[in-house]
């Protein structure tokens, strides 16, 4: 099932950051799962994913796309 939210915040050095999804919950994006390849995405920018518990055991976006 795919999710919608925001990018809060995005470090393009470190490849990852975070997406704040419609329930203001966080969950952590990393740039290999953002699904055009780009590797960096905006903050800021509105993005469709799936959620996932990622090998920390957190919740993360998968499949992430700009919308």
């Amino acid at each position: 099932m795919t999710e919608v939210g925001v990018v809060e915040s995005f470090d393009v050095e470190r490849g990852d950051g975070w997406v704040l999804d419609d329930r203001d919950r966080r969950l952590f994006l990393h740039c290999v799962m953002i699904a055009d390849g780009s590797r960096r995405i905006n903050p800021g920018t509105r993005v469709r994913f799936t959620r996932a518990v990622g090998l920390m055991g957190s919740d993360e976006a998968r499949d992430v796309v700009a919308l």
